[in-house]
């Protein structure tokens, strides 16, 4: 077998004074002989980059490497903010954590995502993972794969994020201990809430019995706090040009001039907490078997509540208003003289625990054969719990209650209020005058429900006083790969590697919904237990009158009504997806001599067999306005063949161009695939009387359980020069031709079938008036849609003690990505930013330990739940985050005792960077804008 030449990975790996639990590409790929090297624990800030970088020089696939500082320490607080700094990935906030990721402008829902090379569940709605929720502590490499190879089953047309542990087996025994104390820099704006949290952690690692049994535990605990400022708005209504009241003297609207026509918003706190264990266990009682067995458990929820107030603006609130300044089409001041405002105390609780367990078996046939068998299981389960809690100045339908009137004034942070020129303030946060009841008839759904019917001047629509979403999901996932692996002598080829992997996935969805009223309608009634009040200055509003609306819901004071029975699209988003999925794979690894110049890589190819199959309901409104549903079902089988080839020339002294081509494929988004169908239809004269297919009062949706998945034919290539052991600048290119992506279909389907004679609300029409058509759009989601992503990336690590021995210890991390890419309707990517930035400057010397690190991304199509907490599309207009920490290693003072404690103090979002989106063609239609405070923890470490 031809042996070239060694790899830095050797010296880094001995350097850094432990290993890493590689994926079985990678453990093939690296040479680490026993060598008699001089051993030089390298941990810190510089060890991390050198570990990296050794990997990343080392692959054959074009990769991204984060290396941990120290066993149980990654540069960052989170997985997901430490990978937001790499080139060619961009972080994405969600309620103040940098949570999501986008990798070549593709987030994490066309990600894949494993732990230890085997794929790992997220706990979110779909597919994707969020990376804050898994400890750092536990992570001791990720390597993100931009270019695959035939063993990498784990795939995404983004790429794959591998979550590497430590490999205990050969360690010495240490033990580490991490104690951070946090705290939000914005005080909370809720009474019953704090800025303060902690976070714990304990890490061991040994081996035993004469280094054939190796352990590494770790015992993870977190409390942390966020604090949110909120305002949301509706979105923006066209002028009706037939008032006189639209404009003021001074001022004049033109038709297709926009106002704010409401909003809903708040002050956020939360608490997230999180309990995690994880262990790693290896045995090795000979030279030919090794046996490792990976655990890992988290116990996640996050609580939080959201007080505020919704409230119509203009047009969609109230006609009597004001306009009193206008700027290129845009309403950007006025007044309006009155709205019921609704005071709401909301409360959300996310609980979700997820287990995986994993077993490796690697037997060495001979001196060249190796076969290796690997099984996992893993399980999620998640429920959310949002509850919606309506109070005001008195029940909807009750006379004589007071009215909102309100200035307003449009800003780069959305609508700001002040008091109305004419009219008195009205203070909600006064008990004295707040009820909890709905001040506005919202409760229309609750129509045929007979327990609100025949009241005397009460309709049903008055008495919806909340709303709780509860959906409940759950997932498994079950794997088992054999693979068998050895040296060959094949020509350029040096070593053959063949498997199988068969996995089974289920995923399901139960969307509980509940219509609450208080016992007190159709009257209302006091607030029980209040709290205090809630600060909305940052509205310009004093604030609202704050209670525990989940405490109440919890406690069973509400009466709760089943949305299931009234809303077609409760049962329409339940369901349950199955699939089976079975890989062969074969993969020839290259290493060869071509002028003097070392070329190393891969060929190979993935055939993937899948079955899948989806459970759910169709859902129409009976002629009793109850839910009538029917159980469906729908499912496909296919074939996907997926080539890869990855080559790495050396083309002088560690300088290195590589190339890859490849088909990649992500598998459906699982609420795509359920078969459920829904049919609507509009109770009001305005669609009955409507003859324009799509505005009559039919429609319909659905999912789409014979979806296929999402292809990508791309091409890479890049130049990377290693001039350092710790420095390095590559340069790169990609193209990604996009096959099959799904977009939203529609057809025309007559709903003569569902017409029910009598049953629509009309003030002017006979019951038995039929509607002008029966046609109306169905939408669903279909394959086909094609497009193209390319993009460069440039990214450089110089230690500056290469320009003069005076700068010994300063370094400089640098990257930036340019992206172009869009799909052939010209809809947008969901989470690709054309530019995305990251710096990270440093100091590392004597102990001591400086870093500044700044990101930066342009905007991006995002995703925010919706109604009933469905996911909707939204635009983010991106922005700048700027993080600092500062250190002390006292390994080098020289202070006996505390040779092994490390003191850190972090800063994040120094600069109160808020999260914006808009009505994405103009920015200045904020539709959300978010701020959420600066972060600080100090932390200690300390190892033995």
């Amino acid at each position: 077998m031809k042996n070239f030449k060694p790899n830095l990975i050797k010296a880094a790996l001995i350097t850094s004074g432990f290993a890493v639990g590689m994926t079985p590409a990678l453990a093939q790929e690296s040479d680490v002989q026993d060598e008699n090297l001089e051993v030089i624990q390298v941990s810190g800030i510089r060890g991390s980059l050198m570990r990296a970088q050794a990997l990343k020089m080392d692959n054959s696939s074009i990769v991204e490497v984060l290396s941990a500082e120290d066993i149980g320490k990654l540069p960052d607080t989170s997985v997901a903010e430490s990978l937001a700094r790499l080139p060619g990935i961009a972080g994405e906030r969600r309620n103040g954590r940098t949570s999501g990721l986008s990798i070549r402008g593709f987030n994490e829902n066309y990600v894949g995502t494993s732990l230890n090379g085997r794929e790992l569940l997220g706990m979110g709605d779909n597919r994707g993972v969020e990376y804050d929720l898994y400890p750092t502590e536990i992570v001791t490499n990720v390597v993100v794969y931009k270019t695959p190879e035939a063993g990498l089953t784990t795939q995404g047309i983004g790429g794959t994020v591998d979550l590497q542990t430590i490999k205990p087996l050969g360690q010495k025994r240490t033990i580490a201990f991490n104690a951070d104390y946090e705290q939000n820099g914005q005080d909370s704006a809720n009474p019953d809430y704090d800025n303060k949290g902690h976070r714990l952690s304990f890490n061991y690692v040994d081996s035993f019995a004469d280094d054939t049994i190796g352990l590494a535990l770790v015992i993870a605990s977190m409390e942390t706090p966020r604090q949110e400022e909120q305002f949301r708005g509706w979105g923006y209504a066209t002028v009706n040009q037939d008032s006189d009241r639209r404009a003021t003297d001074s001022v004049a609207s033109s038709a297709g001039d926009v106002v704010s026509g409401g909003h809903d918003s708040f002050v956020r706190s939360a608490m997230m907490e999180r309990d995690s264990i994880a262990a790693v266990v290896q045995w090795a009682p000979s030279d030919k078997l090794n046996v490792q067995l990976d655990a890992l458990y988290i116990d996640f929820s996050e609580n939080d509540v959201r007080r505020g107030l919704e409230e119509g603006g203009a047009e969609w609130g109230t006609g009597a208003y004001n306009i009193t300044g206008v700027e290129d089409g845009l309403v950007t001041s006025g007044y309006y003289d009155g709205f019921y405002s609704v005071i709401r105390n909301d409360g959300r609780s996310q609980d979700a625990e997820l287990s995986t367990i994993g077993l490796n078996v690697e037997y060495q046939i001979n001196d060249n054969w190796s076969a290796v068998l690997d099984y996992s299981t893993g399980k999620v389960d998640k429920t959310i719990a949002d509850i919606e809690s309506y109070s005001g100045v008195g029940r909807a339908g009750i006379d004589g209650r007071p009215i909102t009137a309100r200035s307003w004034q449009q800003t780069s942070t959305g609508v700001v209020f002040s008091d109305h020129p004419t009219m008195a303030p009205l203070d909600l946060t006064d008990p004295s005058i707040i009820t909890l009841a709905g001040p506005q008839a919202w409760g229309g759904s609750l129509d045929p429900v007979a327990a609100f019917q025949g009241v005397d001047g009460f309709a049903p629509n008055t008495a919806q006083d909340g709303f709780v979403n509860k959906p409940v999901f759950a997932e498994d996932l079950d794997s088992l790969r054999l693979e068998i692996n050895g040296a060959v002598d094949w020509s350029i080829f040096t070593q053959f590697t063949a498997g199988v992997v068969y996995s089974e996935r289920t995923k399901s969805k139960v969307n509980n919904g509940a219509y609450l009223t208080a016992p007190t309608w159709p009257s209302d009634g006091p607030i029980p237990d209040v709290l205090g009040y809630a600060d909305l200055s940052f509205l310009g509003i004093k604030g609202v009158v704050a209670y525990d609306g989940l405490a109440l819901y919890n406690s069973g004071y509400y009466i709760a009504t089943n949305a299931a029975d009234l809303e077609t699209g409760r049962l329409g988003d339940t369901y349950e997806v199955k699939e089976e999925l079975t890989t062969v794979f074969a993969r020839l690894d290259i290493d060869t001599e071509i002028s003097g110049m070392y070329l190393r890589g891969n060929v190979g190819v993935q055939v993937v067999s899948a079955d899948q199959k989806s459970f759910g309901f169709g859902t129409v409104t009976g002629p009793t306005r109850y839910v009538d549903a029917t159980p469906l079902e729908g499912g496909d089988s296919y074939t996907d063949v997926l080539p890869t080839l990855n080559l790495s020339l050396e083309v002088a002294d560690n300088q290195f161009v590589r190339t890859g081509l490849s088909k990649v494929l992500t598998r459906p988004r699982m609420d795509d695939m359920r078969p459920n169908t829904t049919v609507s239809f509009s109770f009001n004269d305005n669609t009955i009387l409507n003859p324009n297919v799509g505005q009559g009062p039919f429609s319909g949706n659905g999912g789409n359980p014979l979806l296929k998945p999402i292809e990508a034919n791309q091409f890479d290539l890049s130049y990377e020069n290693y001039f350092a052991e710790d420095g390095f600048f590559a340069v790169s290119f990609f193209f990604k031709d996009l096959k099959n992506w799904h977009e939203t279909g529609i057809t025309v389907s007559d709903f003569s079938e569902y017409y029910i004679p009598g049953y629509h609300d009309s003030s002017d029409l006979t019951d038995n008036q039929p509607p002008a058509t029966f046609l109306g759009t169905v939408t669903y989601r279909q394959d086909g849609l094609q497009g193209t992503v390319k993009g460069w990336e440039l990214q450089g690590s110089i230690p500056m003690s290469m320009l003069h021995d005076s700068l010994e210890g300063f370094g400089v991390v640098a990257s930036a990505t340019f992206l172009d890419g869009e799909f052939d309707d010209g809809s947008q990517i969901p989470g690709l930013s054309d530019e995305a930035y990251s710096l990270t400057a440093y100091y590392e010397n004597s102990g001591f330990e400086i870093r500044l690190s700044g990101t930066k991304r342009s905007s991006f199509l995002s995703e925010t739940r919706g109604i009933s907490l469905s996911l909707v599309n939204a635009t983010d207009n991106g922005g700048e985050l700027l993080d600092a920490q500062i250190g002390y290693d006292f390994s080098e003072s020289g202070i006996e005792g505390l040779e092994g404690l490390r003191v850190t103090l972090k800063g994040q979002n120094l600069t109160d960077e808020p999260t914006i989106q808009s009505n994405g063609a103009d920015a200045r239609q904020i539709t959300q804008y978010q701020s959420y405070g600066r972060n600080f923890l100090l932390g200690l470490n300390y190892s033995f």
